[in-house]
């Protein structure tokens, strides 16, 4: 027998599948698409809460931190030299200069505890520059550090 169909246990060959649910699928995605793409463009989908717009890139101001040489773990020695500024509003640049060798403890702190592994994939530097953002926050407290710009994340 060489028929392409398969044969049920009663000798008989299935109905062929309908493709009705998956067209009824696609059609939605796209109404769901087009509408959410017309209510950002008519304005109709506002942020809401408690954040407002973020001001222009222009009023900020940039704290450096000192560059920081950290051994990695593992087999070998592995050396990571990291450079970085933080992106501040200007109220807030003399608190955060305050605070700079507790943000500089953090880092190296978490730093430290990174395995080689850890920074081969492409979006390592992502992952861990939003983890290192997280930590300065906390430690600078809340609106007083808008970004961190790493400026140098050299691996030996």
């Amino acid at each position: 027998m060489t028929s392409d169909a398969t044969i049920t246990p009663t000798g008989d060959t299935p109905p062929p599948r309908s493709r009705r649910p998956l067209l009824v699928g696609l059609a939605l995605a796209l109404i769901g698409a087009a509408g959410g793409f017309g209510a950002v463009r008519l304005g109709l989908a506002e942020r809401s809460g408690a954040d407002p717009l973020p001001p222009p890139r222009a009023s900020m101001a940039f704290v450096p931190l000192p560059a920081l040489v950290v051994n990695l773990p593992g087999e070998g020695r592995r050396l990571l030299r990291f450079a970085a500024q933080l992106e501040v509003p200007p109220p807030h640049v003399t608190e955060v200069e305050a605070l700079v060798p507790r943000v500089a403890d953090v880092l190296n702190g978490y730093l430290r505890t990174l395995e080689p592994r850890e920074l081969e994939p492409a979006d390592a530097l992502l992952r861990l520059r939003a983890q290192m953002l997280h930590r300065v926050q906390v430690v600078a407290g809340p609106g007083r550090v808008r970004d961190l710009l790493v400026m140098e994340f050299v691996l030996n």
